[in-house]
């Protein structure tokens, strides 16, 4: 069984990919997407998205603290475009290029990419082939899709196209775009993606606990997994994950534990960050983790105003 990290866009940046996979029980990351118009992007770009493509090859060193293999994620809808820039990615290192066929920001969908190109199911076929086919066949293509755009209907469709167009593997968010991120996940039509694809399905969608992860396993039938908000509500979550399904005892990380990683990322986000953003992505990950330790809705409310370095700093127990 394989444990994913999501391609959060604004979340999940290298920093967090590198803590969230340092807990343990993670064995892939996505990064946020690249966004491809109608050029081939620079180098820089790449780079900045994903620092560990410096060390991210075929077997992957883990430089700059990662712990597992990065997979660069594009998003846009010209075809020719996208595979030319999946094989520049896979020039620098790429282990996978993922196609983003899921975001839902509005933003996103007006300019032709992510979600609303489910609606496009000829559009889809398009891009995944020319991205293989402008790729080696040594690093891996895969798509990340929802049920569908305004409604479900298009979910197999779209899963059947993708797999002909020569994807490597899916990922399914159990949600159409008009569904949003509110309950519940429909994991009973990842199941029926699975009866009618042989390439590999991870299932995504409202996996908070292990509970809901045991459900989703036995209503989408897969073996393969990605965690997103629930991940970050829940650092641990794919270690209690793995380790249940190994039979092995778990121990929750503590609040102590958990807060030394939120003064980790503060410190990384001082170096990477201007400072008039100073302690947001802090802010960000502490809103999620409130839903699992009342400590964090304390220091959120503590913080969520303040943007001085060093009443930050105060706050955070350095």
């Amino acid at each position: 069984m394989r444990i994913f990290l999501a391609p959060m866009e604004g979340v999940v940046d290298h920093h967090m990919r590198n803590i969230i996979s340092s807990v343990g029980g993670v064995d892939i990351c996505v990064t946020e997407f690249i966004r491809v118009t109608d050029h081939v992007l620079p180098n820089k770009i790449f780079k900045k998205a994903c620092p560990e493509l410096d060390e991210n090859s075929e077997t992957p060193a883990l430089s700059r603290g990662a712990h597992c293999p990065v997979r660069v994620q594009l998003l846009g809808s010209n075809p020719s475009a996208l595979a030319a820039n999946a094989a520049r990615a896979a020039e620098l290192g790429a282990v996978a290029i993922d196609l983003n066929f899921g975001c839902p920001a509005k933003t996103v969908n007006r300019h032709k990419g992510g979600a609303c190109l489910l609606d496009e199911t000829d559009t889809v076929f398009d891009i995944v082939n020319a991205v293989r086919k402008a790729t080696p066949a040594s690093t891996p293509v895969t798509a990340k899709i929802r049920l569908g755009y305004l409604n479900r209907d298009s979910y197999l469709r779209n899963a059947k196209a993708i797999e002909a167009a020569g994807a490597n593997e899916l990922c399914v968010h159990a949600r159409s775009k008009t569904d949003g991120y509110q309950p519940p996940a429909y994991w009973h039509y990842i199941g029926d993606i699975r009866d009618n694809l042989s390439i590999p399905v991870v299932a995504n969608g409202e996996i908070w606990s292990l509970e809901d992860f045991k459900r989703c396993a036995e209503q989408s039938k897969c073996s393969d997994f990605m965690l997103g908000r629930g991940l970050l509500a829940k650092p641990d979550l794919a270690l209690e994950i793995k380790q249940y399904m190994a039979g092995e005892a778990f121990n929750p990380l503590s609040w102590d534990e958990v807060c030394a990683h939120v003064r980790t990322l503060f410190e990384r986000n001082c170096q990477s960050y201007p400072p008039k953003y100073l302690g947001n992505r802090v802010k960000q990950w502490l809103f999620y983790l409130q839903r699992q330790y009342s400590e964090a809705a304390d220091l959120f409310e503590a913080i969520k105003r303040e943007r001085d370095e060093q009443a930050l700093r105060r706050a955070l127990g350095f």
